[in-house]
């Protein structure tokens, strides 16, 4: 018989909707790789019901051992007049169709139809499957002695006993599925996805709190785990919520995340519109909670900007806070090594003061005077004329031209690396990525700065409202606009030369590279989005040049 077969493409298929096709062989013998296939049964449901069976005998061409005959009761008499396995095999795949598989050790019957379909030039079985062996470890193991057909048939009161007939064993596989999704619904499996899932599970101590992912829907969004006292231990953000946070309870051996599940009493979530909407969000509510599972994107204590002083003879220094006191600021940083880091990378290629005293404080010059790679005024000779030079084209290479201070660091990294010095070549490389790093997302920050309110959409007809580098609304293709809940970390301060805090430039940071994908367009904004003549170069494309 021929059925149409719906796809699974979309696994999040009700169970109620699904095909299943409860399959069992029986073999001459336990590898597929020299043994073949002597019986085919399997029963189809549709809805959960039956929708037809398949039943035959199998010519396996070759002489069937007896201890197979003793175990199964086929003989070889039985299957001479029985279809070889190249007629069997395309009767029993056109009844299979596209349906997900059932049985018991599933993966031995699988093997032994995938070797057949390679012999017979037909593709590997891609159906997806579920075995009632490893439903069975998950929801009963400890009620019954052995979790072996025979025994799970008599505890689940089937009217089949398995023979260790193909048919008979699938018909008793079959009632035994029934009861066990009967047993997983109670624990929230309604669905494929939650089907195919259940079979990695663990068994952790902390399964049972898979109960707290019933009311997610299968929607982007972003997800809070909470502790017993209602604080927010944990953020998140996923395509489809439910599938997302009901992959912590299946499998994950991760030593933190058994840490996460221990400590989990309660579940929020926020459904957004767009990806984009579930990113912002996320980085708002963990700004918002600091969370202390959210160590990698959780914003720092203290925050770092390098800085090129408003002083007379200027230099570069490490600050705390962002004033508008006519510095030139790069940042912020999340550490202070971070922050060195682009310091020394300016250091190495310009050869701006380094010392910190006044002019003509000092008898002689300062060390880094007398090595010759700062030019300092702290012996009183060097003219405001002649260090002016030297400010101007650490200035232009921060805001115009980043080419004046990266082709230098380019340079020196080429020649440590010819004279094989190696590590100081990798230091310089660092820097150089550092430094090109902080310059790109401080052009970026100004640009929709510049821009003011845009609007844009990208090519699946998904709309952002962004309002100098905030996400103010998002919306699904067609949709309305609503407006996304004020950020916690925006400051009311005038807009300056970089964000106020990381948690405002990580959010400038993910809606410029939005910006940026291919497909996107800018339909309205109400002032020019443009970035500077010269682009950031990449390490590798500078030395090609």
């Amino acid at each position: 018989m021929t059925l149409t077969q719906s796809s699974f493409a979309d696994l999040g298929t009700h169970l109620s909707d699904v095909t299943f096709c409860v399959l069992d062989l029986e073999t001459t013998g336990g590898s597929p790789a020299d043994c073949e296939i002597t019986e085919i049964g399997a029963l189809l449901f549709q809805g959960g019901e039956p929708a037809g069976t398949f039943q035959t005998l199998v010519n396996p061409g070759a002489p069937i051992p007896a201890f197979i005959t003793i175990l199964t009761g086929i003989t070889q008499a039985m299957v001479i007049e029985a279809p070889p396995i190249d007629e069997a095999l395309p009767a029993f795949l056109e009844f299979l169709g596209s349906a997900v598989i059932v049985g018991h050790n599933v993966r031995f019957d699988i093997s032994f139809l995938n070797a057949a379909a390679e012999r017979l030039d037909y593709p590997r079985l891609t159906n997806p499957w579920a075995d009632t062996l490893k439903l069975a470890q998950r929801l009963c193991r400890n009620e019954i002695r052995n979790l072996k057909l025979h025994t799970l048939a008599a505890h689940f009161r089937s009217p089949t006993k398995p023979t260790h007939r193909a048919f008979d064993d699938a018909a008793a596989t079959a009632h035994v599925f029934w009861a066990l999704l009967e047993r997983a619904g109670t624990i929230g499996v309604t669905h494929l996805d939650d089907l195919l899932a259940l079979r990695s599970a663990r068994g952790a101590p902390n399964y049972q709190k898979i109960k707290l992912t019933d009311k997610l829907p299968r929607s982007p969004g972003v997800y809070l785990f909470k502790d017993r006292l209602d604080n927010v231990i944990y953020v998140g953000k996923a395509k489809n919520l439910r599938s997302r946070v009901r992959s912590y309870f299946y499998g994950d051996e991760r030593r933190t995340i058994h840490t996460l599940l221990r400590e989990l009493d309660g579940l929020d979530f926020r459904v957004c519109e767009t990806e984009l909407e579930a990113e912002i969000t996320e980085l708002r509510l963990i700004a918002a909670h600091k969370p202390r599972h959210n160590r990698r994107s959780k914003p720092p204590r203290t925050q770092q900007w390098v800085k090129l002083t408003p002083e007379r003879f200027p230099r570069l220094s490490i600050a705390r806070v962002q004033k508008n006191d006519g510095g030139l600021y790069l940042g912020p940083f999340r550490s202070k090594r971070a922050a060195d880091l682009v310091l020394t990378g300016i250091w190495d290629a310009s050869p701006i003061r380094r010392c910190r005293g006044g002019a003509g404080k000092r008898r002689a010059r300062c060390a880094f005077a007398q090595m010759g790679v700062a030019l300092c005024p702290c012996d009183g000779e060097l003219t405001e004329g002649e260090y002016s030079e030297v400010v101007a084209r650490v200035r232009s290479g921060i805001e115009h031209d980043p080419t004046l201070l990266l082709e230098p660091l380019a340079g020196r990294m080429a020649a440590h690396a010819r004279e094989q010095r190696f590590e100081e070549a990798g230091w310089l490389r660092d820097r150089y990525q550092a430094l090109a790093r902080a310059i790109e997302r401080r052009r970026a920050w100004t640009a929709l700065q510049q821009a003011g309110t845009l609007w844009a959409e990208n090519p699946d007809g998904e709309g952002a409202l962004i309002e100098q580098g905030r996400l103010v609304a998002a919306w699904q293709a067609g949709g309305q606009a609503p407006l996304l809940e004020p950020s916690p970390v925006v400051d009311d301060r005038a807009p300056a030369q970089t964000p106020w805090s990381v948690a405002e430039a990580d959010e400038a940071q993910l809606v410029w590279r939005w910006l940026l994908r291919p497909g996107v367009r800018v339909i309205d904004s109400t002032g020019p989005l443009a970035l500077p003549r010269h682009p950031v170069p990449e390490l590798g494309r500078l030395d090609a040049a």
